[in-house]
């Protein structure tokens, strides 16, 4: 099945190979004029932003993109490794060209690519950044989303509909049927093998070891909108949905209720660590969301982008 870009998408060659870029929004008023640019968390497509960019002002640009191998991009050469996506992210960003100062708006595992391309690039294109419940370098030090005992209690649970994220996401009917199409294609499997079980876990190890801790506020007075969302609900529909299918023993069954127990204490914890990240920072939660808040709460995320578009330091 070959994929029909849609009209504000065009593939950019990055040497290796092409990247599916969706733009959005008029074009920048003047080259110090600040663009948005959403990048999306582990195994997933610039489709789960669609609700954020319909809600966004139609004064602001942005761009959206599909990662190597997924949707609409070709397959790269490099393994999917956080550091392989963060140069291919530069070299987007080089040959689109998108010149302008960049807000970062990122999902999830975008936590740890984005500190990566901060690793590689520096801090000078960036303008400022919008993190949606994002994963901190130490989150597998504090719990671990891919727990196997959580696995054996939601074997064979359909994960969108036990999360509720099939009824409570934002998207029209069209976008939810193309997001769930894409994810039903053997190309979407191949990558999401590559991404999210061999190359996610190591990468908080390989970010961790670069140090960047140490050398905040990384952005300077540059502004960090945190935005936390509620772990616990998608644990515990997860646990629900395998407990009606009679899945796991009882021991198994009271490790992942404390999970979903002590997660919420814990995620908040890692996301006050990200307020470091610059002097003007601020953080919100997402209560009525799990983890996809760009989904069902995208309001939240476009506020951030507000946000962070207020408390800009005075362009020279």
């Amino acid at each position: 099945m070959t994929s029909t870009i849609p009209s504000n998408g065009r593939l950019i060659n990055i040497g290796t190979h092409s990247l599916a870029l969706y733009t959005h929004g008029p074009e920048p008023s003047s080259p110090s004029a600040p663009v948005v640019l959403f990048i999306s968390g582990v195994a997933s497509d610039a489709l789960n932003w669609q609700a954020v960019v319909r809600l966004l002002s139609p004064s602001v640009r942005s761009y959206a993109y599909d990662r190597s191998g997924f949707n609409n991009s070709e397959c790269s050469p490099l393994e999917p490794s956080a550091e392989n996506i963060a140069l291919e992210l530069s070299l987007l960003i080089e040959k689109a060209p998108i010149p302008n100062p960049l807000i970062l708006v990122g999902h999830s595992w975008a936590g740890v690519l984005t500190h990566e391309y901060i690793a590689l690039k520096g801090t000078d294109q960036l303008a400022g950044m919008v993190l949606v419940d994002a994963n901190h370098e130490t989150q597998p030090l504090v719990f671990n989303v891919n727990d196997p005992i959580l696995g054996t209690i939601a074997a064979d649970v359909e994960p969108y509909s036990a999360k509720g994220l099939d009824t409570a996401h934002k998207l029209t009917q069209e976008e939810w049927d193309a997001f769930r199409a894409a994810e039903a294609t053997e190309k979407y499997q191949l990558i999401m093998q590559k991404e999210a079980v061999e190359n996610y876990g190591p990468s908080f190890e390989t970010l961790r070891k670069k140090e960047l801790g140490k050398r905040q506020p990384l952005l300077g007075d540059k502004p960090v909108y945190v935005i936390g969302g509620t772990r616990s609900r998608d644990w515990s529909g997860l646990y629900r949905a395998g407990v009606e299918k009679g899945n796991g023993t009882e021991e198994e069954r009271a490790h992942v209720r404390e999970m979903i127990r002590t997660v919420d204490k814990k995620s908040e914890g890692l996301m006050k660590e990200f307020l470091k990240l610059s002097t003007k920072s601020e953080l919100v939660f997402a209560t009525e969301s799990g983890h996809f808040v760009q989904m069902t709460q995208p309001e939240i995320v476009v506020d951030g982008v507000k946000w962070v578009l207020q408390n800009l330091p005075a362009f020279a």
